[in-house]
């Protein structure tokens, strides 16, 4: 089957790299000359482990192809994904959805055979029903329907998550659509990966609702660590207490400095303006985004305390190691280390960094922060070492050798990688989340 999948950003090109490994035909389609260019070249426009192997090998076996021209691209496709940006909208938090509906336009004026046109996008409740009727004026004399089928992958993990998934979610009401999209999907039975077919808007918002309900329950743990702070608990002891209740699971469970990327803060925002207007509203979403925004800067007090306090902080040095949101990315998207990194310098205190594969792209986000080229230099005269993202190669440091780089061997673990005793009797001053 031949698959067009129209953005060759971080949803697009990892499912049309997946879809070509299962043996189907497959171009991903871009505006961006420069991208499609790199992309033909085997440069990857993004970091995810395995991602450059796999879209190496399967556009040598001819399997999958890139292209600018969306009218090629297209052409003879049984199914057409849209996987476009839908950033918050400037001003008022929704999903910009121009990217998606300027896709549509164009389908509509060069599709030429008969197809099913798939929101792989993140899109709101009744954005397809816009997407089929953008397409029906088109007046096409061909036969054409719209589905909607979300993405669930983790930056990191997409590769796995795409090919042994938890579930596949497909929103359709038209019949012959269901069967193209379970041909599609005919690849992963094997895997025994359950198609769940819903309502086209049902399918839109167990997006959304999915996300919504992950970030509540980091926000949960985030809030329940203070409180252990607070009476003298160990939030791991509690996180896996409750995470043994089969009704709650331990996944997400993961005390922190909040959450961020490319997904939790625009979903969480555009769902809460979703339910603004259809007069639903989300007040449990509502609480977790403020809580996550505060959390964020609230980190950044608590290196500052661990430096002796807001006077005795300015003219110091902390060394943040890890910027991106989590490890296994090079996306800096709403990542804590941007706000802490911030209330550092606001408070006079110098930064160093260092991070595996997101310093590029963190550089023009917090450009008072001096990048590092490894962990050690970062650390070098330090007054406190930072632990933001749990990077692997943060998990076992040196202890000794960061202690005698360091200027005071204040560790903040931000993220509970290392045994607080264990650092404790090495010399250093520790401060973690939720443990005593």
């Amino acid at each position: 089957m031949k698959i067009a999948m129209v953005g060759s950003g971080y949803v697009g090109l990892v499912s049309g790299a997946c879809f070509a490994d299962f043996g189907h035909d497959v171009v991903c389609i871009d505006k961006d000359p420069a991208k499609i260019d790199s992309l033909r070249g085997g440069i990857m426009p993004i970091y995810e482990p395995g991602l450059a192997e796999l879209v190496s090998s399967n556009v040598r076996a001819g399997r999958l192809s890139f292209t600018t021209d969306l009218a090629e691209g297209i052409a003879g496709a049984a199914a057409i994904f849209i996987a476009v940006g839908t950033p918050s909208r400037r001003g008022d938090g929704h999903a910009d959805l121009s990217f998606v509906y300027a896709v549509a336009e164009e389908i509509g004026q060069k599709l030429a055979n008969d197809a099913v046109v798939v929101t792989k996008s993140t899109v709101p409740v009744g954005t397809g029903d816009e997407v089929e009727r953008i397409l029906k004026a088109a007046n096409l004399p061909v036969r054409v329907a719209v589905a909607s089928n979300p993405e669930f992958l983790r930056e990191g993990a997409a590769i796995g998550d795409f090919k042994r998934p938890d579930r596949i979610v497909i929103g359709t009401e038209d019949d012959w659509a269901r069967q193209v999209m379970t041909e599609v999907y005919r690849p992963l039975f094997l895997n025994k990966a359950p198609l769940l077919f819903t309502s086209r808007r049902s399918s839109e918002l167990i997006k959304y609702a999915a996300n919504a309900f992950l970030a509540v329950k980091i926000t949960f743990i985030n809030e329940m660590a203070d409180l252990c702070e607070k009476v003298g608990a160990d939030v791991q002891d509690v996180a896996r207490g409750i995470g043994m209740d089969g009704r709650i699971g331990p996944k997400f469970l993961h005390a922190g400095p909040g959450y961020g990327g490319s997904c939790f803060p625009k979903d969480t925002l555009a769902l809460l303006k979703t339910a603004e207007d259809y007069e639903a509203p989300t007040r449990i979403v509502e609480a977790v985004v403020k809580v996550n925004d505060a959390r964020k800067r609230a980190m950044g007090r608590k290196v500052i305390e661990a430096l002796g306090g807001l006077d005795a902080a300015r003219g110091k040095k902390a060394a943040l190691l890890g910027l991106t949101f989590k490890p296994n990315t090079d996306d800096m998207r709403d990542s804590p280390s941007i706000a802490i990194a911030q209330a550092l310098t606001d408070a006079g205190v110098a930064v160093t960094a260092y991070d595996p594969e997101g310093m590029e792209l963190a550089h023009p986000l917090m450009p008072e922060v001096t990048m590092c080229d490894s962990a050690y230099a970062a650390i070098a005269g330090a007054d406190a070492t930072v632990i933001v993202t749990e990077w692997d190669a943060f998990r076992a440091l040196d202890l000794a050798r960061v202690k005698a780089a360091m200027n005071a061997p204040v560790l903040v673990d931000l993220r509970n990688v290392y045994d607080p005793a264990e650092v404790r009797a090495k010399g250093f001053a520790y401060t973690s989340i939720g443990r005593p």
